[in-house]
Parts: structure tokens; C-alpha cells; sequence
């Protein structure tokens, strides 16, 4: 699909094909004037007053309806499921043992405002990267980028999704605010041009998993430690270098020679793997220091029960590197985990280890 827009499309397109010697498919205003030099315009799901425009100019029509109702491709493209990211507001809670009422409100509340101001940069996201999504086997299926949803939906969803979680997080006060506004720069920041430079993108990605455990330590009024800072960051990198690591595991199979709009390419795929095994080894060192530091008999009353848990998350980073190797991974690693029932497995083996520190173990 040519990265184009309007007239310039129009005039490429009659260059190499002469007037009215091409057929073109299209969902928005923008695509008037190569409807216009076009010998038949098809339309997909376009609102009936863009129709009638396109029908003044007397050009043979076909009209392909949306493979989807507006509001189910609009809930899409606001990727719920992502949402699942935005429980790390709530792990300094955890991480604290300061779980009450008014701190699971707080914590919700964020959660809320993550939310939506998340779905309304995967939003302008999709919009921004059409002619990625379109050449990816995958994400060529999102709503933009396969015509369900007109992409004049998304300039108006974007900015409506972002003022309902701003002013959510009006709430939760000044510094939730600059907090998650730091998100949405930093985020947006990404999307536009540091997404497309090696390795600055993992550690940018590893960031914006952090920033929510910080976020949620600003909304309860927990501070947040050293050590679950650390740990967070290399472990985000992992997960972060995986899902690179997924990416360019397409690129080798598909016999490309880069990613398409990244800074990678296949030859780096060893590098990239081996970025991602380190940093899970260095969070798990990180875990293993923590365990053995005075601030864990505070918590814990078994803190040696904890050793566990690195033994599981040693086992979970080894395998979600193999998978990932062998082509069997989601294009996101957190909704893999999810989904996954040996990650399951995993999660509830950690969350069963850790109550037992905390309760002095068994007997």
C-alpha cells in the first residue's frame, strides 16, 4: 500500500497507470481525489455524504460494507486487552503489604485512567502506522489498516479517549497527573520516532512498564523501593526484547531482510535473543539480592521460601525465550502470559510461594 495521501497518491497512480487506468479502494475524505482520476472507486464502509461526493463524479461505485459493526472495530482498536498491562498499578500495593480499601480504591481509579489514556495512544498509534500494519501477516487484520473502521473514527476517538482519562486522574491529584502525562509524552514520543531506533526502543518500552508501577505507587501514596524498581526494569527489558525478538523471528522466516518500519534486522535476531535472556537473568539476581536484604524480614516471615519464586521465573524466562525462538509467540509477551496456561501455572505457583513466606511457611 502506498504511503501516500491525496493528490500525490492521485498523481502517482495516474502517472504509472494512466487517468481512470486503475481501480482503488479507500475508507476516507482523503481518498477523494484518487477516486476522482480512478476508473471504478470502491468504498469501505464510508459514511453515506462522503458517498455521494465520490458518486458526483461519475465513476462506477462498489460499496464493501465493514467486516465489522463501528462499535465492536472501535473497542478493538482501543485493544482492551492491553489493558492487562495497567494492573501493575496496583503491585506497589503488593509489593508493600499495604492492601485496604482505600488504597485498592486508589489504585483502581488509576487503573481507569491508565486505561483510557493508554487506548488512546494505541489509537493514534494504528493511525500512525498503516503502512506497517498493512505489510505485517498479522496486524494487517487491525481495524485502520484492514478498512473496518473509517480512520476519521480514530481522529475523534483518540483525543475523546485521552480527556476522559486526564480528567480521571484529576482525582487522584497534581502529581498522578504529571505522572501519567509523563506516560502519554513519553509514550507518544515512542510512537513517533523512538520506536524505529535499536535498542533505545526496548529500553523506552521497559520504561513505560515501570511508569506504571510508579504511577500506582503516586495514586496510594506508596513509595516505591529501589529493589522493586530495579527489578522491574530488567525484567521489562526482557519481556521488551522478546517481543523484538518476535518480531524478527517473522522477518528470518518470511525471508525479509529488516522489520518493517524498526531498526532491526534478521542478522540481529542472536543479538536481540541474547539482550533478552540477560536482562531476565539480571531481574532474577535482582529478586535473589532482595531476598537477602533486611527490608524482606520486615515482610516476610520465611523470607527463605522466597528462593521459589526465582527458581519458577528462571524456568518461565527460559521457556518464553525458546518459544519465542521457535516462532510460537504472540506479538506481545504479557498477553502471551497471560493466555498461557503453563505461564498460568507459573503465576499461581509465585503467588502461592509468596503467601507462604508471608504466613512463615508450611507447619
Amino acid at each position: 500500500m502506498l504511503n501516500l495521501k491525496g493528490e500525490n497518491k492521485a498523481s502517482f497512480l495516474e502517472a504509472r497507470y494512466g487517468r481512470r487506468g486503475f481501480d482503488y479502494i479507500g475508507d476516507a475524505q482523503a481518498d477523494l481525489p484518487v477516486w476522482e482520476r480512478a476508473a471504478c472507486a470502491i468504498m469501505v464502509g464510508v459514511p453515506a455524504a462522503l458517498r455521494a461526493r465520490v458518486a458526483a463524479f461519475g465513476r462506477e461505485i462498489v460499496d464493501l460494507p465493514a467486516n465489522m459493526p463501528v462499535a465492536s472495530a472501535s473497542l478493538r482498536v482501543m485493544r482492551p486487552h492491553q489493558w492487562l498491562k495497567n494492573l501493575l498499578v496496583f503491585l506497589p500495593l503488593l509489593a508493600a503489604h499495604q492492601i485496604n480499601g482505600q488504597s485498592l480504591a486508589l489504585a483502581t481509579l488509576a487503573f481507569v485512567a491508565f486505561s483510557f489514556v493508554a487506548s488512546s495512544v494505541y489509537v493514534l498509534n494504528d493511525l500512525l502506522d498503516l503502512a506497517a500494519d498493512r505489510a505485517h501477516p498479522r496486524k494487517k487484520n487491525r481495524p485502520f489498516a484492514s478498512g473496518a473502521l473509517p480512520l476519521s473514527h480514530g481522529t475523534l476517538l483518540a483525543p475523546a479517549l485521552l480527556v476522559i482519562g486526564l480528567g480521571l486522574s484529576l482525582v487522584l491529584g497534581k502529581m498522578f497527573v504529571l505522572a501519567i502525562m509523563a506516560y502519554y509524552m513519553a509514550t507518544m514520543a515512542y510512537s513517533l520516532v523512538l520506536k524505529r531506533q535499536p535498542i533505545v526502543d526496548i529500553v523506552m518500552l521497559a520504561g513505560l512498564y515501570t511508569a506504571r508501577i510508579v504511577a500506582g505507587g503516586v495514586a496510594a501514596g506508596i513509595p516505591i523501593s529501589v529493589w522493586l524498581l530495579a527489578f522491574s526494569g530488567f525484567f521489562f527489558f526482557a519481556l521488551a526484547a522478546v517481543k523484538r525478538q518476535a518480531e524478527l523471528v517473522d522477518v528470518v522466516a518470511s525471508g525479509r531482510e529488516k522489520a518493517h518500519g524498526r531498526g532491526y534486522t534478521g542478522a540481529d535476531l542472536p543479538l536481540v535473543t541474547a539482550m533478552a535472556t540477560a536482562s531476565g537473568y539480571v531481574s532474577i539476581l535482582v529478586l535473589g539480592l532482595y531476598i537477602n536484604s533486611p527490608a524482606v524480614l520486615e515482610l516476610y516471615a520465611n523470607p527463605p521460601m522466597l528462593w521459589g519464586v526465582c527458581l519458577v521465573m528462571f524456568y518461565w524466562v527460559n521457556r518464553l525465550v525458546m518459544l519465542t525462538h521457535r516462532g510460537q509467540m504472540h506479538d506481545d509477551p504479557v498477553v502471551f502470559a497471560v493466555t498461557d496456561r503453563t505461564s498460568q501455572i507459573c503465576f499461581a505457583t509465585v503467588i502461592g510461594i509468596i503467601a507462604l513466606g508471608a504466613v512463615g511457611g508450611i507447619g
